[in-house]
C-alpha cells in the first residue's frame, strides 16, 4: 500500500460560520506534488426517527444553495467537545420537538471526502415522545411524518436529500442491516 502524502504547507482562506477553507500543498511518495482544496467542517449528526406507526420523522427547510425548500431527516452539527448521542438527542429535540425513549448509533460516512472533512453519524431514534422544538433564529423549520413510500416520493420529486435517501435505504433493507 502506497504511504499517505505529506502535508508540506497548508494556508487558511476563508473562516465561516459553518464552515472553513484551506489549501494544502501535498507531496506523494513519488515526488509529486499536488495543490488541494479542502472544506473543513466539524463533524454532523443525522437521527432516524420513527413515530409507534413505523412512519419516519423529516424536516422542511429551505436550503439557500439548493435555492430549494427539502424534507431532511432532522441533522445538525455536533457542537465542539458534545458526546455524539448526547448531540443527536439535542438536534433531534430542537429540530422537532421529539424526545427519544430510545437512541443508538447506526453508522457514520465521509459525505464528500475528495474536499470536505465533514463526517456524518447517524442515529435511529424510536419511542418518540412529542414537545416544543427550539429552532435557531435562522431556522424555518416546518416537521411531519411520512411513511416510506410517501418519503419515495418526495425522494423522486426531487424534494429530499442525500442523507434522507440514505436512511430511507436504510430502514427499507432491515435495520439490522449496517
Amino acid at each position: 500500500m502506497e504511504s499517505l502524502p505529506e502535508v508540506l504547507a497548508s494556508r487558511r482562506l476563508f473562516e465561516g460560520r459553518v464552515f472553513n477553507v484551506r489549501t494544502d500543498e501535498i507531496r506523494y511518495g513519488d515526488g509529486s506534488r499536488h495543490r488541494v482544496d479542502v472544506v473543513e467542517h466539524g463533524a454532523s449528526l443525522a437521527i432516524v426517527a420513527t413515530t409507534p406507526s413505523r412512519e419516519i420523522v423529516l424536516v422542511r427547510q429551505y436550503r439557500h444553495p439548493a435555492g430549494s425548500l427539502l424534507w431532511e431527516v432532522p441533522a445538525g452539527t455536533a457542537e465542539v467537545g458534545e458526546n455524539l448521542l448526547d448531540g443527536a438527542r439535542r438536534e433531534l429535540r430542537e429540530e422537532t420537538g421529539y424526545v427519544a425513549g430510545r437512541i443508538r448509533p447506526v453508522v457514520s460516512l465521509w459525505m464528500t471526502p475528495g474536499f470536505c472533512s465533514e463526517i456524518m453519524h447517524f442515529f435511529r431514534a424510536d419511542e418518540l415522545s412529542a414537545g416544543e422544538p427550539a429552532f435557531d433564529d435562522d431556522e424555518r423549520i416546518e416537521v411531519a411524518s411520512f411513511s416510506c413510500e410517501a418519503a419515495w416520493r418526495l425522494v423522486a420529486e426531487g424534494t429530499a436529500d442525500a442523507k434522507t435517501v440514505l436512511a430511507l435505504f436504510w430502514l427499507q433493507g432491515g435495520e439490522d442491516k449496517i
